[in-house]
């Protein structure tokens, strides 16, 4: 394994069975365009079986974790087998999350760990690709897209629409962790995340702010309406801020993030952006 410059990724990664000609699932380390290191992970999917010839047309899932997530995390995992029957996908462990370098910038600086893994995607030779980020990782599809662009369309689940919320109690113990040193001391030991002791300066682009920035890229907002973390009124101002140029869906009993996504849910996700990228 090799790491070229900083954005940069080796192109020798991912080689083509000599047997049957088709591309295996593939571990790497990405850079960083500020240097931090990003473990990753290429499945060339089940639902794209005629690997022997070139991605480009085939679409690529990136899967963006929630805090707390990372690329080995069962949750995440089950995502990305459900995607895999549509396309290839790249999971990738956020900052400060598993074997990541860096600390957790709670979705601020995140924005540079999904912009390799996007590059990497195209590194590896696919023409179409979507982002699919949850919670924190959905927050950071939406700023990525505005920022940075590159992506054929945008699926975010489960993410907040402004910063520093605290209406309900989950968003109260996840401010507790995150601004107390206490609290960092359980996400190290007892999470596994390592996050950074400095508050955001200055505060980065908020997820509603982004979504105007977004068009003419097609963009799905999904969120539960029993998620316990943000109530609905969330996805209801992305949408607004979309201006027509996003769909939502309210799904009936869904919790929050990962955990809540079903199969069918998944599948619908999959088919849209399938029909929606390119």
């Amino acid at each position: 394994m090799s790491i070229g410059p900083a954005g940069d990724v080796a192109r020798s990664t991912v080689r083509p069975n000599r047997e049957t000609g088709l591309r295996t699932p593939t571990r790497t380390l990405l850079r960083t365009s500020d240097g931090v290191t990003i473990d990753a992970l290429y499945d060339p999917g089940s639902g794209a079986c005629d690997t022997s010839a070139p991605p480009a047309g085939r679409l690529v899932f990136v899967v963006a974790h929630g805090f707390t997530g990372e690329v080995d995390r069962p949750h995440v995992r089950r995502v990305a087998r459900a995607l895999a029957h549509s396309g290839a996908v790249v999971t990738f462990s956020f900052r400060g999350h598993g074997r990541s370098g860096g600390r957790s910038t709670v979705g601020d600086r995140e924005v540079l760990d999904l912009e390799a893994a996007v590059a990497w995607a195209r590194e590896l030779g696919h023409t179409r690709v979507v982002t699919v980020g949850f919670s924190m990782g959905g927050s950071v599809v939406l700023r990525h897209a505005a920022l940075h662009g590159g992506t054929d369309a945008v699926v975010s689940v489960s993410a907040p629409a402004r910063w520093y919320y605290r209406g309900t109690a989950p968003m109260r113990r996840l401010h507790w962790l995150v601004t107390r040193p206490a609290g960092r001391l359980v996400g190290r030991y007892g999470l596994r995340v390592r996050i950074h002791h400095r508050e955001w300066d200055p505060v980065p682009l908020s997820p509603v702010e982004a979504v105007p920035r977004i068009a003419p890229t097609p963009l799905l907002i999904v969120h539960g309406d029993s998620d316990g973390y943000f109530p609905v009124d969330h996805p209801r101002m992305l949408a607004e801020a979309a201006g027509g140029h996003g769909e939502l869906w309210l799904e009936p009993g869904m919790g929050h993030a990962e955990n809540a996504a079903g199969g069918e849910l998944l599948d619908r996700i999959a088919r849209w952006a399938a029909s929606r990228a390119g």
